[in-house]
């Protein structure tokens, strides 16, 4: 039960980065918040390596290419995505696309892995595509910037922070040799930093910027809250149950990412949305559970 609620809570925070992202996008340009996040971060990932001894891996070449690509994709890219989305989408709408992850993924395995679909995972990614288009339908006309063509640049770059983020998992499976979590999380900050840090000097002038305290505010809770935090809870979390448990408990990052979307920023959850997240949901439980087969006896 220890394990099932630090899992639970790591994918609360998890939830919580859409709206985050949300208020980041009304005062702070994406490469710069995404390098304050890691700027923030980074001091801690190396003071918890320092107190808990953590082994760091000796890395080739071929390996620190991936890890590269990985602080690309998963740190920079999710990031500055997901924050650039939030400009033009409701929170409510992104929660249940960033929702699709476990589906992306698994769909990333059979593209970028050779892994063969099956007729879950096919039912799966159609039942999610089905919740996607369901819960965006209504907001062709809705609130980006420009109509509808604000509002669906806002989802395709919300879809393509949650792809950068399923590259960012495929990648780690092609690493020569597996990298412990702690030491893997501060190489994904000193690099995320590294490629956040540049871009901001070379595009955003960060010297120009005047940051607004609700922005700032926000960057400090994404990296203390879910980039931290979130990652002491996951960890002890999965170590503590199995990779099918674990798996089971993203699917509260959407349900999470809605509630809060409509606490703190007051919006207005829809029926669409609901019934969206309900079929995002339903795709990620089928992938998930395993029927017992027959004539097995349970002891007693």
């Amino acid at each position: 039960m220890v394990g099932y609620l630090y899992c639970a809570l790591a994918m609360v925070t998890v939830g919580s980065t859409v709206v985050a992202s949300k208020v980041i996008a009304s005062g702070l340009p994406p490469f710069t918040a995404t390098a304050l996040r890691f700027m923030v971060a980074l001091p801690i990932f190396l003071a918890l390596c320092w107190l808990l001894r953590a082994r760091w891996p000796r890395i080739g070449r071929r390996d620190a290419a991936l890890l590269l690509l990985q602080a690309g994709a998963g740190s920079v890219g999710y990031t500055v995505l997901l924050i650039s989305g939030m400009s033009f989408t409701s929170a409510a709408t992104a929660g249940v696309l960033v929702g699709t992850l476990p589906i992306v993924s698994a769909a990333f395995a059979v593209l970028g892995l050779g892994e063969r679909p099956t007729l879950r995972l096919l039912g799966a990614i159609a039942l999610a595509s089905l919740g996607v288009l369901v819960a965006s339908g209504v907001n062709w006309r809705g609130t980006g910037t420009d109509g509808g063509t604000g509002q669906l640049l806002g989802m395709t770059l919300v879809l393509a922070a949650v792809a950068c983020e399923s590259f960012f998992i495929l990648l780690n499976k092609r690493l020569s040799a597996p990298v412990e979590a702690l030491p893997l999380s501060t190489l994904m900050c000193a690099l995320g930093l590294l490629l956040a840090g540049g871009a901001s000097l070379a595009f955003e002038q960060p010297w120009h910027i005047s940051v607004k305290p609700g922005a700032l505010q926000a960057v400090l809770y994404y990296a203390l809250v879910p980039t931290v935090l979130g990652f002491v809870l996951w960890y002890a979390g999965s170590a503590r149950v199995s990779g099918t448990e674990a798996a089971l408990f993203t699917a509260l990052s959407p349900i999470s990412a809605t509630l809060f979307a409509n606490t703190v920023l007051h919006e207005a959850i829809t029926p669409p949305q609901l019934a969206g997240m309900v079929c995002v949901l339903a795709a990620v439980a089928s992938l998930a559970w395993k029927r017992r087969p027959y004539g097995r006896v349970e002891p007693l």
